[in-house]
């Protein structure tokens, strides 16, 4: 039974050893950085509240990781990070109201600022309602009178 025993506890040894090396590693991986954003309207530079902005770590190919992190902006349209490794990172920025926008940075200092400016929605045309009035509408044709 000691032997078990003496088995059982070396094993969890190697696990708690093994976790902690592990732990080490991912808290050494290169420097993070410090990102603060600002998310203003566009007409008229007042902060935009409670709008999220979406982070999401791109790889070399430019693709879009897993995860990402959401936040939301403060009554001032701020909103910070602590802790964003050094690299590629896809900001997207999105409130109600507004166009969403979005952009790809490269985080290599220990600070960032990142001023978002979002603009209200433009006019959308459709194929199926009325059509703008054409400036130059076509000529109509002559017609004669038959005799």
């Amino acid at each position: 039974m000691n032997r078990i025993l003496c088995g059982v506890l070396v094993m969890l040894a190697v696990a708690a050893l093994a976790t902690a090396q592990k732990d080490k590693k991912d808290n050494d991986e290169g420097p993070t950085a410090i990102l603060n954003f600002l998310v203003l309207k566009e007409d008229n530079g007042k902060p935009v509240r409670n709008a999220a902005v979406v982070l999401h770590p791109v790889n070399s190919r430019g693709q879009q990781g897993r995860g990402g992190m959401e936040l939301k902006t403060d009554l001032d349209g701020k909103a910070i990070y602590e802790g964003i490794p050094y690299g590629r990172l896809r900001v997207q920025a999105l409130a109600p109201g507004f166009q969403t926008w979005g952009e790809d940075f490269d985080i290599d200092k220990e600070k960032v600022t990142i001023t978002i400016k979002l603009k209200r929605p433009q006019q959308q045309f459709s194929v199926y309602g009325d059509k703008p009035k054409d400036s130059n509408p076509p000529k109509p044709q002559d017609q004669t009178k038959p005799n």
